[in-house]
């Protein structure tokens, strides 16, 4: 799903909402594993609220996989449209259920080890066979997001309110992209290179398997108008 799809997708939530706008609206600011995020909630039913949000982070470290090193930079980015169910009438305790456009991604450039060496596939290279060796790694955009939670932005008579969700989405095999540029080596050199990059690709993939699952812990603090 994308990004003008989900704004439709909000537009018109917004719109069947208006039949109870007297019940007010609210925004929440939130921090987890999604990073930082701002939502509106809006009233749908007298046990079902929708909410609508942007969640970011982007940070830089160190990462080591396959035996290669590399400077990466993660970056989280969701957009939300969820829908909180409150099972029992009266109480904090919900059902949540929705879809994200998961923006998540992971970019890093590989650096030589302390040998002064890449070791790809079993192989050693110089910098100058390599040239740079980039990599990517990113999912599938639309992804559903069940979770349970506590915590309602809209309690009547109420303004500030504290809340919690706990779920996961699903995310899907990763996509990854292994690529090296420059290489100024022989042709016979370059060719086995691409042939120990891609093997380093397929296995970096085989490393991030077990991540189709993205696990959400948030907690937030909401005030309602």
């Amino acid at each position: 799903m994308s990004p003008k799809r989900l704004a439709f997708v909000l537009a018109a939530t917004l719109a069947a909402a208006s039949a109870h706008a007297q019940v007010g609206i609210a925004v929440t600011a939130d921090l987890g594993t999604t990073g930082a995020g701002v939502h509106l909630v809006v009233p749908m039913e007298s046990d079902l609220n929708g909410r609508f949000g942007i969640n970011y982070l982007k940070h830089s470290s160190d990462k080591r996989s396959s035996g290669i090193s590399y400077d990466a930079d993660a970056k989280l980015q969701t957009f939300d449209v969820l829908f909180d169910w409150y099972v029992i009438a009266n109480s904090q305790f919900r059902l949540t259920g929705g879809v994200m456009y998961n923006g998540n991604e992971i970019t890093g450039r590989a650096r030589p080890e302390g040998d002064g060496f890449y070791h790809l596939n079993g192989r050693r290279y110089l910098p100058s066979d390599v040239g740079t060796l980039d990599g990517k790694v990113d999912f599938q955009k639309a992804a559903p997001y069940i979770g349970i939670g506590w915590g309602n932005a809209l309690t009547p008579n109420k303004r500030w309110n504290l809340n919690a969700d706990l779920g996961a989405f699903y995310q899907g095999n990763a996509k990854v992209n292994l690529v090296s540029r420059g290489c100024s080596s022989s042709r016979v050199t370059c060719t086995v290179l691409t042939s120990d990059v891609a093997a380093e690709e397929a296995r970096l993939k085989d490393n991030l398997s077990d991540y189709k699952f993205f696990p959400v812990l948030r907690a937030s603090v909401s005030y309602s108008f």
